[in-house]
């Protein structure tokens, strides 16, 4: 998904919708410092979370170990500085379990 088609997704969503919630926040640098904004809002489904995360794209990754005992591997992830990944992600609030699961894509049809 590009950045126009999700402003074109969030101005239907404002325009047609409830909104509870927009926020953005920077993702930890362990998850690949990208950029996370989270649409909150009352759809024809209940309580719904729309979820547009930008990170760079892992061309790569490097493990670090000891042969010592009771220490652990790290992995350093190789990431590229001109190439991003754009993630789209649809969750419903669940009332009996109170959190959110995440919709299939599959359930929206071609």
């Amino acid at each position: 998904m590009t950045e126009e088609k999700w402003e074109e997704i969030k101005e239907m969503v404002n325009k047609n919708f409830e909104v509870l919630a927009n926020e953005i926040s920077e993702l930890p640098k362990e998850r690949g410092q990208g950029t996370k904004e989270d649409l909150i809002f009352i759809g024809p489904l209940g309580k719904m979370k729309l979820e547009f995360i930008i990170k760079p794209l892992v061309i790569g990754r490097k493990t670090h170990y000891s042969k010592r005992m009771g220490t652990s591997a790290k992995v350093d992830y190789i990431t590229s500085e001109t190439e991003k990944v754009r993630t789209f992600l649809a969750h419903k609030w669940d009332e009996a379990a109170e959190n959110w699961t995440e919709i299939d894509a599959a359930q929206f049809g071609q």
